[in-house]
């Protein structure tokens, strides 16, 4: 089963703002505080929690669980726009500011400036990416050269 195409940028989007650097973030969601409180910010959860990490088997492809990880974990409702984060570490407020953007994203007077920040800061984390491989690779042994 494919992901809608919808599905396929709300996760997207959530990858980057959770990879986003935190204090970024929360200055996003205060930014938008006043236009999302007048349609009524309901926070449903925000707690931490342990979860399983899960692998993949890099010689037989099975999956296995690696162990757990503390995550930080936030769902709110603005209006009829449900928004949910789940953040590594124990940042509540990163949690919470993820969500609430989350939120925004799905009400069509807030998306389009949120998630042009959104694009920004995926150019960003790509190009880190990219260059973080490309560090990797510069210590690649081929052990038939050997």
């Amino acid at each position: 089963m494919t992901a809608a195409p919808e599905s396929a940028l709300a996760a997207s989007t959530l990858s980057v703002l959770c990879r986003a650097p935190a204090e970024q973030v929360k200055e996003w969601a205060e930014s938008r505080l006043e236009r999302l409180e007048p349609l009524g910010i309901h926070v449903e959860r925000n707690a931490t929690g342990l979860v399983l990490l899960p692998m993949q088997d890099t010689v037989r492809g099975g999956p296995f669980l690696l162990g757990e990880v503390l995550v930080a974990e936030a769902l709110v409702q603005v209006g009829s726009a449900r928004g949910y984060a789940a953040v590594l570490g124990r940042d509540l407020e990163q949690a919470l500011a993820v969500a609430l953007l989350d939120a925004a994203t799905q009400l069509p007077e807030q998306a389009a400036d949120i998630l042009e920040l959104v694009d920004q800061q995926r150019g960003v984390q790509e190009a880190s990416d990219a260059k973080l491989l490309r560090e990797v690779e510069a210590t690649r042994v081929e052990m038939e050269t050997f």
